[in-house]
């Protein structure tokens, strides 16, 4: 696709739009916080932070999820291909939440309601990030022959060579989608009254479904976790879907109150 801007090849296409995307998600969480009377400095403050834990967590996760070819090339540890990769979205997710829950005790920040406010901004993210992905040529699926399969040809993208011109599953693309959809959803249930967390637990429940779905389409050149039916993904998505579901549904006797 297109991993250099302007055949600039300090200008990738991946960085700029991982950019946009976190500016758009912090914009989307400030002004819900703002319309939920939250203290948007903080908040805005809490959005950076976590989105810098969210890069050295997505960058820790994709090692150990790949931890024998690391261990058998250490030096690619801190490589410029390592470093530029995006790495494990959920490495990064569980970072931020880790960082996250300190910084909100820290400002005493209602963790509750400040995760609903952050829920559609991270699905925005998310979705214009992958978007980089695409562009990238990483994160791509396995081989297949139906009428949306996407070849890649530049030489510059992070597709092994022996891929070039293979048709594959965009699923960048499918993630891509499905982000823009769950983004749509939460910004139009927040506008609704809801109990402090539905608005971050249906988060959870809708992309870790659409993750746990994608997971089939990807190529992982590690293989599945102990050799098993799943992947490293597929099984944090489970365990998310249902700390998902157990919230909401504690969630469902208290009367709603909040609406942004």
């Amino acid at each position: 696709m297109y991993p250099e801007v302007f055949h600039l090849s300090f200008l990738h296409t991946y960085g700029i739009l991982v950019a946009l995307g976190f500016l758009a998600g912090l914009w989307v969480a400030t002004r819900l916080a703002r319309q939920a009377n939250l203290n948007t400095e903080a908040v805005f403050n809490l959005g950076f932070y976590s989105a810098l834990a969210a890069m050295v967590g997505a960058k820790i996760m994709m090692i150990l999820v790949d931890l024998p070819y690391y261990a058998e090339h250490p030096g690619e540890i801190l490589s410029l291909g390592t470093l530029q990769a995006g790495g494990v979205f959920y490495g990064g997710l569980l970072a931020a939440l880790a960082v996250a829950v300190w910084y909100m005790r820290k400002t005493q920040l209602p963790a509750l309601l400040t995760a609903d406010v952050f829920a559609p901004g991270i699905a925005l993210g998310h979705a214009i990030g992958r978007l980089g992905c695409f562009a990238a040529g990483c994160c791509w699926g396995v081989e297949c022959r139906l009428p949306w399969a996407v070849r890649f040809s530049d030489p510059a993208s992070q597709l092994p060579r022996g891929l070039l011109g293979v048709p594959l599953h965009p699923t960048q693309l499918y993630e891509s989608f499905a982000e823009f959809l769950i983004f749509g959803i939460l910004y139009w249930r927040i506008g609704k009254p809801h109990s402090a967390g539905t608005i971050i637990s249906l988060y959870l429940m809708l992309y870790s479904t659409a993750r746990f779905v994608i997971e089939f389409f990807r190529f992982h050149e590690q293989g599945n976790l102990w050799g098993g039916p799943l992947d490293t993904s597929q099984w944090i998505s489970l365990v998310l879907v249902a700390l998902g579901a157990v919230h909401l549904l504690r969630r469902r006797g208290l009367q709603p109150s909040h609406a942004v």
